[in-house]
């Protein structure tokens, strides 16, 4: 189920490709694994850093092929400082630039065609042109659900603007034969909000690359962090991630617990200066550890050295029936994972999975004690939270089963059930 015989090409559009790290590289390879031919439209790498990758340039390394995937990058103006100003620009340039491309891809065969949408769902104009010129089925791959996503990190006020916004979301997902949401808050809100039938909607988790799914050793990491409790955060450093809570509840452990605790951070993003200097005013400087971006390949050799891993985050509608990407990439680690947010990622973490200690979003001194509880706990408590937390994913959120849920709707037409998975 899930492969094909037939060559089918699929055609992929968004802004965000590798070596920018963003589930649908995986997706893209996964579909050529299975059979299909797979080719991307997508942006010059800069996120999350805001420059371009090495190698790459407003002009340069157009066209490459990776792992079977033919990729097509269009120039883009990167984010630079991450600015609102700047990030601006950078949303505004992919789809412009894209549309200038369109022309080249009408003479090519496609048998579906699939808008990978993060911020801002404009991204998305260009599949759009390019389904209805060719007349082939439209299907939205949304991790950002517009207006919700943007509302959430910028305080619009207008009535107006705010209506605006919600229309022009409203119109592109409209335009879909059918739309995925990574969590089952979207889905529910493209039927109930948007007006989109609902055997034309799907709720898919964000399964993580296969890599997460490996234990991994490295020697060198194991001996600088031999003697210390490792708490790992893997992921964009960003305003929805909350590391004012995280910062904050460090002080209160450091004040409270003689235990020497590391926080190592692996990202970038535009809030990582503010994050740096924060932890100086805080003093904490002896106990946060910036490792910078890494591959995903790096991930779990820090991951296992880990005694815990831990994510916070901002208050949002859209958590109440859904999962942060980063929760699913911590649990096959293994690790009991501390957390500080709402809705569904709290009753997976603590009720469904049993796989760390969640408390509500905003939560400072719950997170402080959370952290204490896991420092005094038992090793083999701990390691019993962690395998709880990796036989659950396997059993629920395992790559080559999203994989195939993924195609039988984009691709065969299949209208398959809606996940569950309360039980344990």
């Amino acid at each position: 189920m899930g492969t094909t015989t037939n060559k089918q090409r699929i055609l992929i559009v968004g802004q965000h490709y590798w070596p920018e790290t963003f589930r649908i590289t995986d997706i893209a390879e996964g579909l050529v694994e299975r059979g299909y031919e797979v080719e991307v439209l997508c942006g010059t790498p800069n996120y999350p850093a805001g420059k371009f990758f090495e190698g790459y340039g407003f002009f340069k390394r157009k066209r490459e092929i990776r792992n079977g995937v033919r990729i097509t990058r269009v120039p883009e103006i990167p984010r630079g400082n991450n600015s609102n100003f700047r990030i601006g620009l950078n949303f505004i340039s992919f789809p412009f630039f894209a549309l200038f491309y369109v022309p080249f891809f009408l003479f090519k065969k496609y048998d579906r065609v699939i808008a990978y949408q993060l911020s801002p769902v404009f991204m998305s104009l260009p599949a759009i042109l390019l389904a209805k010129i060719k007349r082939k089925p439209l299907f939205f791959y949304v991790c950002d659900f517009w207006p919700h996503s943007l509302f959430s990190i910028v305080n619009i006020k207008s009535p107006f603007l705010r209506g605006l916004i919600t229309k022009i979301s409203y119109w592109h997902y409209r335009r879909s034969d059918g739309i995925i949401g990574v969590f089952k808050g979207m889905q529910e809100r493209f039927i109930s909000e948007v007006g989109i039938d609902k055997e034309k909607t799907l709720y898919i988790p964000q399964a993580p690359e296969k890599i997460y799914e490996t234990k991994a050793n490295d020697s060198d990491i194991k001996a600088r962090f031999s003697k210390t409790f490792n708490i790992v955060f893997a992921g964009n450093i960003n305003p929805a991630q909350c590391f004012d809570v995280i910062t904050q509840a460090a002080k209160i452990v450091r004040e409270e617990s003689s235990v020497d605790i590391r926080y190592i951070i692996l990202g970038d993003g535009m809030s990582r200066r503010w994050l740096e200097k924060e932890v100086k005013k805080l003093n904490l400087e002896k106990h946060f550890v910036f490792e910078g971006l890494k591959p995903v390949t790096e991930v779990p050799k820090y991951q296992s050295i880990a005694d815990a891993t831990i994510v916070a985050l901002s208050k949002s509608p859209l958590f109440e029936y859904g999962i942060p990407a980063k929760v699913y990439s911590y649990m096959p680690a293994g690790k009991p994972i501390v957390a500080a947010m709402d809705g569904e990622g709290q009753r997976l973490i603590n009720e469904y999975a049993k796989c760390g200690i969640c408390v509500d979003s905003g939560d400072i001194n719950g997170l402080a004690y959370a952290i204490l509880k896991l420092t005094r706990a038992s090793k083999k408590s701990r390691n019993a939270m962690g395998e709880s937390g990796r036989s659950y994913y396997f059993k629920h959120f395992e790559r080559e089963h999203n994989l195939t849920r993924f195609i039988e709707f984009t691709i065969n037409d299949n209208r398959i059930p809606d996940t569950e998975y309360p039980d344990n």
